[in-house]
């Protein structure tokens, strides 16, 4: 009994003699996430008030907002005809932005708060999952505190960034609140797929200066640094998300009225203008022949969403910050569209495939490595075999990486 007193009363001393390296022991930082979600990686929400809808069993009207994306009860057979009718966008040529549908108020919420991008259905049923295993492990092992050390970063995924400069400016503030909220310590940036150069546009824009105080790295899993063949594919035939009871020529409707899936085209950067990428036999396309093939697959607009987002694919200068480009690669990706003798241009084009992680080419997947002599900050860049697009999310290999750049 009286050793334990001896020692508490050492354990006081030694506190009060040597306050301020026992404080620093105590409170030592590790650098806060934001993280930055990909195309479909945010909770989308809904108000209407239509003047028609699609079908008799459609909602007309709603008192408030209620979940439109993702929402499971609304991609079952019928339900799913009203659900794309309020989540697709109207292009306008002149003005060159998009709006929703009329009587649909959109709004997406959370703003700053991680669950948002953790889990895109609100109910967090499994199929809605999104960023919640990274966030489970920053929480549990690392010692995360959610809307404090952990943010969320979410923005209309459907519109590219000729009409985010909104997100943008907000990601550059939400940066500098995360800092300050955790005793100005440097912000690592965390992002997914289209999430990567939606990431990259901000911090290009800022100063080295403001980068090498607000930044810690940026950490990017299956980034589309320059577009990706199988948006073509999207614009031809859609993509039924991965899961087998949904359609894609139904959630085609929808996804082809997205200026994102323009920007995400494959790149000149990293494309040659000479290369194939729609075979037929009585013509091929190669980038310079895309406006020709929308307009001869009736999506016209794919060719204007292009003009309108190419500028922000073309500029690739470097981040200026510490990256840590992780991917996965030798999984079957689209890397060109061929349609058989006898089926028409407009039909179903058989898929060739080649390098990439299910989604994205290895081209682009890889592009970040073109920064290691432009800028003097490292590129670290580390590939996972037969890991896919979205399982880069769960991998264990990918949280291993991620827990050991986070606590260094």
């Amino acid at each position: 009994m009286r050793l334990v007193v001896l020692i508490n009363t050492i354990i006081v001393f030694l506190f009060f003699m040597q306050p301020v390296k026992l404080w620093h022991i105590k409170t030592k930082q590790i650098s806060p996430v934001i993280l930055v979600p990909g195309d479909g990686g945010s909770q989308i929400e809904a108000k209407i008030n239509k003047p028609s809808v699609v079908h008799y069993i459609c909602q007309k009207i709603s008192n408030d907002y209620f979940s439109l994306w993702l929402n499971m009860e609304l991609l079952v057979p019928l339900v799913i005809d009203c659900f794309i009718d309020n989540l697709k966008l109207n292009y306008n040529n002149v003005t060159r932005t998009t709006s929703n549908q009329p009587g649909v108020d959109i709004k997406v919420p959370g703003w700053g708060n991680p669950f948002v991008v953790e889990y895109i259905d609100p109910s967090r049923a499994s199929p809605g999952s999104y960023f919640s295993d990274i966030g489970n492990m920053l929480v549990n092992d690392i010692g995360y505190v959610r809307n404090l050390s952990l943010r969320g970063a979410p923005y209309d995924f459907r519109k590219g960034p000729s009409e985010n400069e909104e997100f943008f400016a907000k990601l550059k503030t939400l940066v500098e609140e995360t800092y300050a909220m955790n005793n100005n310590t440097p912000v690592t940036l965390l992002a997914h797929s289209m999430g990567g150069p939606m990431t990259l546009i901000m911090l290009q824009r800022q100063s080295q200066e403001w980068k090498d105080k607000y930044i810690n790295s940026f950490i990017t899993l299956s980034a589309v640094w320059a577009g990706s063949v199988k948006a073509i594919k999207v614009f031809a035939i859609g993509d039924d998300l991965g899961a087998y009871f949904l359609r894609e020529s139904v959630l085609r409707t929808e996804q082809i009225t997205s200026p994102s899936l323009g920007w995400l085209l494959p790149s000149k950067l990293f494309w040659k203008e000479t290369e194939i990428l729609i075979q037929s036999n009585l013509k091929n396309y190669t980038l310079n022949d895309l406006q020709q093939y929308f307009i001869d697959i009736n999506v016209p607009n794919a060719w204007e969403f292009r003009k309108d987002n190419e500028k922000y694919q073309l500029n690739f200068t470097a981040p200026g910050v510490e990256v840590h480009c992780l991917y996965g690669n030798k999984v079957q990706t689209v890397e060109k569209l061929y349609y058989k003798p006898g089926i028409a241009i407009d039909g179903y084009p058989q898929l060739v495939s080649g390098d990439g992680d299910g989604t994205v080419n290895i081209r682009s997947l890889e592009a970040c490595m073109h920064w290691q002599k432009s800028q003097k900050q490292k590129i670290y860049y580390q590939d996972f075999p037969g890991v896919d697009h979205t399982n880069i999310l769960r991998n264990n290999d990918t949280l291993t990486y991620i827990k050991k750049v986070l606590k260094v």
